[in-house]
């Protein structure tokens, strides 16, 4: 009886590693989906995105230039795993209690649902304390944002070890 409970707790609980290399994961691909559009698409400085991004961790000092900065870009780096690696938890702690990953199907579905409510949170909501996102709005970064939420589902669903 104890195992089986035991069994059935594990079953329900987040595997926080799977989630955390996930997001990881899904993060890197979001970057390079980033540095493909604003180089080969928009035209536009691939370090850009680098110095908004580090500009929530250092100040918007970090958006005066978009020329390329070893500091600028380590700082980017960092922040955008360390979201990438907070958002994949958070979407594991969604996916786990509501069974979202019982099929693929289900879980590319809960994966872009998060996407899109992370595009609404970041360049929506967050925009208040870091206004300077607000240019990046639209399809191209919708489209991103979904992919981010649906490769860190799937990864999760393919790594997820209970």
């Amino acid at each position: 009886m104890d195992l089986h409970l035991h069994s059935y707790q594990r079953q329900h609980q987040p595997d926080w590693p799977a989630a955390a290399v996930a997001g990881l994961a899904a993060g890197a691909v979001l970057m390079v989906l980033e540095l493909f559009w604003s180089t080969l698409v928009s035209g536009g400085s691939p370090w850009a995105v680098s110095h908004m991004i580090s500009a929530i961790v250092v100040g918007p000092a970090a958006l005066q230039s978009s020329d390329f900065s070893v500091t600028v870009v380590a700082v980017a780096l960092a922040a955008h795993y360390v979201l990438g690696v907070l958002f994949g938890l958070v979407l594991a702690a969604i996916i786990v209690p509501f069974r979202l990953d019982s099929t693929v199907g289900m879980v590319l579905l809960a994966g872009a649902v998060f996407g899109m409510v992370l595009y609404l949170l970041n360049f929506y909501g967050m925009t208040r304390f870091f206004p300077w996102f607000a240019e990046l709005r639209g399809a191209p970064t919708v489209v991103t944002h979904l992919i981010f939420g649906m490769t860190a589902a799937f990864l999760y669903w393919k790594f997820n070890r209970y």
